[in-house]
């Protein structure tokens, strides 16, 4: 195994190191699970406890790559590599890796084939957007800035209450301000063929992309990937074609 591979803890024990780790997911997780993972070791975000809290990136996609690379005759490092090309740094929580996989993954795997975004961007204030905004800067939850587009994924949990939807319309205000385009998508829309296919003809019209998709192909793949992603996101949620 390339160096680095373990760790030790300085307390008696040693471990896997993020990137041996990612590579031994690979042997048993499936390519859009371990996609998934990828975005948490390179996000800002850790689900291990059960609960989402805060922490700081365990390792990136370049550090992945150059490990899996390095591990020839390793067992799982081809299907390490293919995720990889699918992975973005900076995600900070599920639904934000989420949203990436599903609007940035090849038409074959059902997704919309979108150039990735970056994820947490920050946007600094103007002086000429100063007067209608609460903050400094904002950050974006999905943003490419060669478009001034955002996508913020709302959750009900995170937007009740007036006060919230006061902070909403002056970020909102603010961001228009700047132009930027700013999308709001939810998880029930996700769940929705016809609400998907909405947001994503409207991102593809910024981003200058046309979708090229053959059906019926596209809709099975779409439907079972959606179905994937959020069956660990919301459990039980109804998926529709």
């Amino acid at each position: 195994m390339p160096k680095g591979s373990v760790l030790d803890t300085e307390n008696g024990f040693y471990v896997s190191s993020p990137e041996l780790c990612f590579l031994q997911m690979a042997e048993r997780a499936s390519l859009i699970e371990l996609i998934e993972d990828g975005f948490e070791l390179c996000g800002t975000y850790d689900v291990s406890t059960g609960e989402l809290r805060s922490c700081a990136p365990l390792t990136t996609v370049a550090r992945l790559e150059s490990f899996a690379s390095k591990a020839a005759g390793a067992h799982g490092r081809s299907k390490a590599l293919r995720a990889l090309r699918c992975v973005v740094d900076g995600s900070a929580s599920p639904r934000e890796t989420v949203l990436t996989t599903l609007l940035c993954l090849p038409y074959r795997l059902g997704g919309y084939g979108f150039a990735p975004p970056c994820l947490n961007y920050r946007i600094d204030v103007g002086a000429h957007a100063r007067k209608m905004a609460s903050k400094q800067f904002y950050r974006c939850d999905l943003y490419w800035p060669e478009a001034k587009l955002a996508i913020e994924y709302d959750s009900d949990a995170e937007h009740l209450g007036s006060r919230n939807a006061a902070n909403d319309s002056s970020r909102r205000n603010a961001l228009d301000a700047l132009g930027v385009d700013v999308i709001s998508v939810t998880t029930l829309q996700i769940a929705s063929r016809v609400e998907v296919e909405k947001i994503a003809n409207h991102i593809g019209k910024r981003l200058g992309k046309r979708a090229q998709y053959k059906e019926p192909s596209f809709s099975v793949d779409n439907l079972k990937l959606r179905t994937e992603l959020l069956r660990r996101l919301e459990p039980g949620m109804k998926v529709s074609a």
